[in-house]
């Protein structure tokens, strides 16, 4: 293991302290502080578009010790402010390793600090809730870093998917070999897993901004249409949830995650902030047709109201069984389901991979 000499400090924002030593780039950044409970994957989780603006402490102790290599990336670049862990081993050792972690964060410019207690701040979190935090290689004032936390703007109320999304259309492609159906990928911080999943499929995968409309989409006269995660608060997206309105009816849809909770949106529900969200490999949820439970990947901090339903036109299909949310609804009428989770995994267990194959059983059978 490295000798961690540079020193940092964590302050959340109602005054707790955490010292702690550096490992990523000096400096200084504020974001979200949330907890993940995966025991792996922490590359494709530090690559996950939906961790914009947060600050993950990862409750598993020992992080980097498998390295970093480039096929288990889930986005262009890392959009999270931080990470934090317990310890952090830099002599990794796997036969697909081409990098240490270090060298990873440190080339993407991303601030990483080790040696704290990482279960202590995931009990604080889960007592006293998801809150604002800074962490600092550079300054020590405690009273400083209080002011900047406060003058810094929380989740809520905060549009951060276009900072994600694609800027251009685009076409993703893999491999060679005839597609069978067209799917229009509304990117809100889209993980590649996703991408590679419907490709497998056979379907040709069309990669749309987020600010694309419904006429737009309709245009490109895709068989099915999907809706990817992403960050944030989706209350914030008055003109995204409009578009998925207009969508509605007419093609058929699947959501995940921010997805999901986008189509409750234009089906007249609300959503509100959980506590301390959902994040992590191994989250327990009961789907409600079968009865079967299923081992989750989950990244959320918000969810959808259910009392706020209607029932009339919107069935639940699954549940969690830490805190029975909502986690799946299906529209009565219309070729529309969405689950708050990733059964893309990546990482996680696949327990879930079958809602694509569900999926493609619409596409095969509704005629738009």
């Amino acid at each position: 293991m490295n000798n961690h000499k540079k020193s940092a400090i964590l302050v959340l924002e109602d005054g707790n302290i955490f010292h702690a030593k550096s490992f990523g780039v000096n400096g200084e950044t504020i974001g979200e502080i949330v907890f993940n409970t995966s025991l792996s994957g922490y590359q494709e989780i530090i690559t996950d578009p939906s961790y914009y603006e947060q600050i993950v402490t990862f409750t598993y102790p020992l992080i980097g010790n498998y390295g970093v290599n480039s096929q288990d990336i889930e986005s262009k670049k890392i959009f999270l402010k931080a990470i934090i862990v317990r310890d952090y081993i830099d002599k990794y050792s796997n036969y697909r390793a081409q990098k240490s972690l270090k060298s990873y964060l440190i080339e993407n410019n991303i601030i990483a600090i080790c040696k704290v207690d990482t279960r202590a701040i995931a009990k604080y979190i889960r007592i006293k809730g998801a809150m604002k935090a800074i962490i600092s290689t550079e300054v020590f004032d405690i009273k400083k870093l209080l002011q900047k936390l406060n003058e810094y703007p929380s989740l809520v109320g905060r549009n951060l998917v276009h900072q994600v999304s694609t800027k251009e259309i685009y076409v993703w492609s893999n491999k060679n070999y005839p597609k069978t159906k067209k799917i229009v990928v509304m990117d809100f911080g889209v993980k590649l897993n996703i991408l590679r999943i419907l490709e497998n499929l056979n379907y040709e995968v069309i990669v749309v901004p987020s600010k694309t409309t419904a006429e737009e989409i309709l245009k490109l006269n895709p068989d099915g249409v999907f809706l990817s995660n992403g960050p944030g608060d989706p209350v914030a997206l008055t003109d995204i949830i409009q578009e998925i309105k207009e969508l509605i009816g007419k093609k058929p849809i699947f959501g995940i995650c921010l997805g999901h909770q986008l189509i409750g949106l234009a089906l007249g529900a609300n959503v509100y902030k959980l506590k301390f969200g959902h994040r992590g490999g191994n989250h327990p949820v009961k789907n409600l047709k079968t009865g079967k439970i299923e081992i989750t990947s989950q990244n959320h901090g918000f969810a959808i109201n259910e009392k706020t339903l209607n029932l009339d036109i919107v069935e639940i299909t699954h549940k969690n069984l830490y805190d029975n949310t909502l986690e799946g609804i299906k529209h009565k009428k219309y070729p529309v389901f969405s689950v708050q989770y990733h059964p893309e995994a990546s990482p996680g267990p696949n327990d879930s991979h079958y809602l694509f194959n569900q999926f493609k059983e619409i596409l095969e059978n509704v005629r738009t």
